[in-house]
């Protein structure tokens, strides 16, 4: 078919709608049905601790620590594979490889068991890798499909109808999980995973046929396969000629280093440290909380995007920033259910704006170049590495103390730090 303009509204909708498909993975795998799951394996079989190459560790902090390494063979590969994806123009390819990889380990999480725990830590691994990879390229596209005064509005769109989507299924999942006896939960939480996979391929087709492949038709040589590492050291040289990108990098990859850190580990929270009275409860409170943070972080996602209309995106960003420091504060105190669907309700209000506005101003500061997959490459790369130290500091405070909660305060300090660096933003060079 004819490339589509850039700018039209079937282009950028189709562009949108890769959120439809794959933010499933982001709620009911890394959100929602797998933390739950994975703390009932543990608990039904009565133990917290598990013999991991000859060491006792925590359940909460291996998945925290498994969770860190994934993210730093992200944050290697993506540099890699972007500079080949600009040169050849394949960026497309890259999209699709990594979705298939994800999606299918999502269908290999049917068979987790801590009597297989190292195959099943694999499935859970590469399911990371293939949706965080898969962002990448997926991200490095909004300059190319959208003009500066479309990004911050289709963005937001992005997130919006991917918490919608993964929604509709985490509500089919819920079902499955709850009308059934609590004998039956677990097998049923197994076919949600398989639910996830399935969902994340049949509904990215849209996306695939409308996205342009990309914007140069270059043939792959061996001089081409370290290019992305290349495009790194140039972007990072051209930083110190932008004072305003740079700064704003630096305030992204502090507050983002949190973000992150809270999203992947708030249901593992909720499940270990709220007094929830029993196992029914527990399951379908958790449930019930993740199910309000999307609701919640739609109507968020799109009342940042007016926010920052209004009174700019770094404005509105130290005062999302400001939110997540309180919640963090308040988390410490969280023992009820009512206190966990209290803070998930604030989180889902700033979760949504965050990820979206962050996106979009770093859109909006790129000098103008055809290699959007670079720039976004580092954007990435300052994501993972900040989710790596974040996580690694969030397991080992967990295993050191035994609670998350420690955990959880210690991330305030990185917000606070975001907020001041993000003032710097708003200076003068």
């Amino acid at each position: 078919m004819a490339q589509l303009e850039k700018g039209s509204k079937k282009l950028l909708n189709a562009w949108a709608f890769y959120d439809w498909a794959n933010s499933v993975y982001s709620l009911v795998i890394a959100s929602a049905i797998f933390p739950i799951f994975y703390d009932l394996i543990f608990e039904l079989r009565g133990v917290k601790h598990i013999e991991v190459f000859g060491t006792s560790v925590k359940s909460t902090a291996l998945i925290s620590f498994v969770t860190a390494f994934a993210f730093l063979v992200v944050a290697f590969i993506s540099p890699l594979l972007s500079g080949i994806a600009d040169y050849a123009g394949n960026k497309k390819s890259f999209l699709k490889l990594f979705c298939y990889i994800g999606a299918l380990s999502c269908i290999g999480l049917y068979w987790f068991s801590l009597e297989n725990i190292y195959v099943s830590l694999v499935f859970y691994f590469f399911g990371l890798i293939g949706f965080w990879g898969s962002l990448v390229f997926y991200n490095s596209y909004l300059p190319d499909i959208a003009y500066p005064e479309q990004q911050d509005a289709v963005s937001a769109r992005g997130y919006s109808m991917g918490y919608i989507g993964s929604v509709i299924l985490l509500i089919i999942n819920l079902a499955m999980v709850m009308l059934v006896e609590d004998s039956e939960k677990e097998q049923m939480m197994r076919y949600s995973f398989v639910s996830v996979g399935v969902w994340w391929i049949v509904f990215s087709q849209y996306t695939y046929y409308y996205l342009p492949k990309g914007n140069k038709k270059n043939k792959v040589t061996g001089d081409v396969v370290f290019n992305g590492f290349k495009e790194l050291r140039k972007v990072w040289k051209q930083l110190s000629a932008d004072i305003t990108l740079k700064r704003y990098l630096g305030a992204f990859f502090v507050y983002s280093m949190a973000v992150q850190t809270v999203m992947l580990v708030a249901t593992y929270f909720g499940a270990e440290e709220v007094e929830w009275g029993g196992n029914g409860a527990k399951t379908m409170g958790l449930i019930v909380s993740i199910l309000l943070i999307q609701l919640v972080a739609v109507a968020g996602a799109i009342i940042t995007s007016r926010m920052s209309a209004k009174y700019g995106n770094i404005k509105t960003l130290i005062a999302i920033n400001s939110i997540w420091a309180v919640i963090c504060i308040c988390a410490y105190f969280v023992t009820l259910p009512l206190h966990f669907y209290i803070t998930a309700g604030f989180v889902g209000l700033v979760m949504g704006g965050i990820q979206s506005l962050s996106r979009s101003t770093y859109s909006k500061f790129l000098p103008q170049t055809d290699d959007t997959a670079s720039y976004f490459s580092f954007y990435d790369v300052t994501e993972k590495i900040g989710i790596v130290i974040g996580m690694l500091l969030y397991g080992a405070i967990d295993q050191a103390f035994g609670s998350m909660r420690y955990s959880v305060i210690f991330l305030t300090v990185f917000f606070l730090a975001g907020i001041f660096l993000l003032t710097r933003v708003l200076k003068k060079h």
